[in-house]
């Protein structure tokens, strides 16, 4: 599916699930209200209402959080049935949780008929979406015929693609060949023409999109072709794949009026990363205001158990290796620092320094360091723009200078409080496996993971598991 037409399926099912929200509810209620239990159960029009546009944003944002709605167009039942169920869970939840901070009242039964409904329907209606689709586009004459400029590998691989979009109403009429002696045979059956009759059947057939997959030197002399696509008011696409080893998003900007071809190995989404960093601000705000007086207390039990300041203030690398301030409560006897040699040896890790039961931390700075009171501050970083709550953590520029070049990647995405590596093991991972963690973060990066780092990070925290 092309990424348009993803775009576009994502909406629909959005709006999709708003009706099937609606008749769940619907069917529900009639259900709670045939049984005969002792509560009295029924919704005025104006709570009804409000209890229904609840139930539906809810289920909408949930489905895009998790993003279940991009997995929908293969409409695999094995993964749409676990993604329904996951959906109407984590809705049913959210419902209670309107229940409690709202005192709905809401009767159990309901909830529970509700969240068995919608979840049914959900299943039904996206098995059968994707040949619902198919089905109507035949049946209305909606097909997109396409052919394809290239008889290479790389034109063979887009033609097998497009064979897989058959439902969807893509027909591949034929090849083209730029070199007449490849002309006359037949590749995935399909025809082969030399390239100077496409003007001809553009002319005297039905084409909606030509497919260019050539090699990126051959581009230059299909000017003219481009050209004539360009008259004839025929879709052109290029197969920019000519670096198959980097595994960059690709999108197209322009400068003015210069197109430019944009490949980003991090996460360009200026909605969803705007969201992300709204989001960063509300929380810590919210932790900064809850934990103030704790963190004050804190610091008071620092300096009346240990020499020194009560906030250790370090250089790390941020986005893009900018270099920021990074605040944290001292853990460690104020010439930390400048022991760092003598303790060296005791590291289990070669690059970012983490020493097991280190001999500079303070008797309060072990129980700082074990449920990570000492990063409360960081909270003040989230704030000023240079951490965000969840991320590759941020390094020391002595440890950057020593990165592999793939490494460096990590940088590309605003430093965080947690990652995933703090959900399996923390300070016992070794380096290599740490920052493979991050970059796997980086290339699956959702709103849903971040949250989902959060919420479990929160038990690991608290039981201080994997911290040292």
């Amino acid at each position: 599916m092309f990424s348009h037409q993803h775009r576009k399926a994502k909406l629909l099912f959005g709006l999709s699930d708003i009706v099937l929200v609606a008749l769940a509810f619907q069917a529900a209620y009639w259900t709670r209200l045939s049984l005969s239990l002792s509560n009295t159960f029924f919704f005025t029009t104006e709570r009804g209402a409000l209890i229904l546009g609840l139930c539906i944003l809810n289920w909408v944002v949930v489905g895009y959080w998790l993003d279940v709605y991009g997995n929908l167009g293969a409409g695999e039942p094995r993964v749409v049935i676990s993604d329904a169920l996951r959906q109407s869970i984590y809705g049913a939840a959210g419902l209670v949780l309107f229940q409690f901070a709202l005192r709905l009242d809401l009767s159990r039964p309901f909830i529970i008929f509700f969240t068995l409904y919608i979840w049914v329907l959900l299943v039904i209606f996206r098995i059968g979406a994707r040949r619902l689709v198919g089905m109507v586009r035949r049946e209305f004459g909606a097909l997109r015929y396409v052919v394809i400029v290239g008889v290479s590998d790389r034109a063979i691989r887009l033609a097998r693609v497009l064979e897989t979009e058959r439902d969807q109403g893509v027909r591949l009429r034929a090849f083209f060949a730029a070199g007449v002696e490849d002309s006359g045979a037949a590749i995935e059956s399909h025809p082969v023409y030399p390239l100077a009759e496409l003007p001809k059947m553009l002319r005297s057939e039905v084409i909606d999109e030509v497919l260019f997959a050539v090699e990126s030197e051959t581009l230059r002399s299909l000017e003219d072709v481009f050209l004539q696509c360009d008259e004839e008011g025929v879709r052109t696409r290029v197969a920019v794949d000519f670096f198959p080893h980097v595994n960059s998003e690709m999108y197209l900007e322009r400068l003015g009026s210069t197109p430019l071809l944009t490949f980003s190995a991090t996460p360009e989404d200026e909605i969803r990363l705007l969201v992300k960093r709204a989001t960063d601000i509300v929380l810590a705000t919210a932790g900064l205001t809850v934990a103030a007086p704790f963190l004050l207390l804190t610091m008071l039990l620092i300096k009346l158990t240990s020499p020194g300041p009560a906030i250790f203030m370090q250089e790390r690398c941020g986005l893009n290796g900018r270099r920021f301030t990074c605040y944290k409560l001292r853990s460690m006897c104020a010439d930390a620092e400048a022991r760092k040699a003598e303790v060296m040896h005791l590291s289990h890790r070669e690059l970012a320094t983490k020493i097991l039961n280190d001999p500079r931390l303070t008797s309060l700075g072990k129980y700082l360091r074990r449920f990570s009171i000492d990063e409360i501050p960081q909270l003040v970083n989230v704030l000023k723009g240079d951490m965000s709550l969840v991320g590759p953590r941020p390094a020391v520029p002595d440890e950057v200078a020593q990165y592999k070049v793939w490494q460096r990647r990590r940088l590309r995405m605003r430093p965080g409080l947690t990652c995933l590596w703090a959900l399996n093991g923390r300070d016992f991972l070794d380096f290599e496996t740490w920052m493979k963690m991050d970059m796997q973060y980086i290339d699956n990066w959702s709103l849903g993971l971040d949250w989902k780092i959060l919420f479990h990070t929160i038990p690991q925290v608290v039981m201080g598991k994997g911290a040292n």
